[in-house]
Parts: structure tokens; sequence; C-alpha cells
């Protein structure tokens, strides 16, 4: 990694830390500055502002996040697992630390106005991944999509719409894990050949 990614990697781990503490509005770029260690001239040789520092991490957060999806669709192992550690990948890994924040709430509502695009773009993502794990299973012979008369688009896109529900219902954490695993059960007992 080069050294201007490591500053800029820095930077970004400083500055979640500060929204986290400070919330979005509060946060300036002085003390984003400060939490990594370097002036505000040098903190502006990388970012613009802090719209943009704050994009840049969503943009980090995500794509991260999306590593994780794809890895954990490409293990091997039946495809309601795979899918199951997918979708708690894409959630936790989104929402863990600001989710702890007292300023969660400001913090997610700032990222779908400043960086809806990068959070709608990944969740199209995960929605086609997830569309192919599923295609992938029926190719091989393991579900049938058919029994419920749908594509494995609509499936996974009640998928990825169960986990939103299941998260605004239960909460994070072991209520979300065990929601998505029952939800994938039911999933299963409909779909899986036997």
């Amino acid at each position: 990694m080069s050294p201007h990614t490591l500053k800029t990697q820095r930077i970004l781990d400083a500055a979640l830390a500060v929204f986290c503490r400070y919330g979005y509005r509060k946060t300036s770029m002085l003390d984003i500055a400060q939490a990594a260690d370097m002036s505000r001239a040098a903190l502006y040789l990388h970012f613009k502002n802090k719209e943009d520092v704050f994009r840049a991490g969503s943009e980090r957060a995500h794509a991260t996040v999306m590593a994780q999806v794809a890895a954990a669709l490409a293990e091997p192992g039946p495809v309601f697992t795979r899918i199951e550690t997918a979708l708690l990948a894409f959630q936790q890994g989104l929402m863990a630390e600001i989710s702890a924040s007292a300023h969660g709430q400001e913090l997610f509502d700032a990222n779908m106005t400043l960086a809806a695009d990068i959070t709608l773009t990944a969740r199209a993502t995960l929605v086609a991944s997830l569309a192919g794990a599923l295609e992938q299973a029926e190719a091989a012979g393991d579900i049938a999509l058919r029994r419920v008369d749908a594509t494995a688009a609509q499936v996974a896109g009640l998928l990825v719409a169960a986990m939103d529900g299941i998260k605004h219902a239960q909460g994070g954490g072991e209520a979300l894990r065990q929601g998505v695993a029952l939800h994938m059960r039911l999933l299963g007992a409909a779909l899986l050949r036997m």
C-alpha cells in the first residue's frame, strides 16, 4: 500500500471515530485532522471538505462489506447458509460502529443524503449477488424456484427487504442474527429439493 493510501486510510479511520463521537453536523475538518494526527491544511490535501471525507468513508465501508459478501457466497456449503452469512456480513459490517454511537440515526440520515448513490449501488450489487447464488443452486438442482413461482432476482430482493424488516422490528445483534436464520430456514423449507 502506498504512503498516500495509508494516510487516506488513517484519515478515514479517524473520521469514523470522530463522526461517531460528535455526529455529522458537529464534526469539523479540524476535529478530523486532530484525530488523524495531522494539520487541517494537510487534511485538505486529501479531501476538499467533510462531505468528501464522509463519502469516502461510506465508499470504503461498502466496498469492504461487499468483499465480505462475495467471500461468503463463494464458500462451499448449502446456499441458504452462505446467503445467511452474506446478509449478516452486509448488515452488521455497515452498522456495528455507527449503531453503537449516540449519533447513529444522524449518521444514517447523513449517509442517505450524502452517499445514497453508494448505498443504493451496494444494495443492488447485494441483490444481484444473492440472485446469482440462487441461480447457481437451482442449476445444480439444490433448490426449485418454480415451487414458489419466483425468479432468483425476486427472491433475492425479498431476502434483502426481509433483512431490513427484521433489523427495524428486532434491532441488530443477536436478534438480527436469529431473525435472519429463521428466515433462511423458512425459505429453505419452501425451496430446497428433498
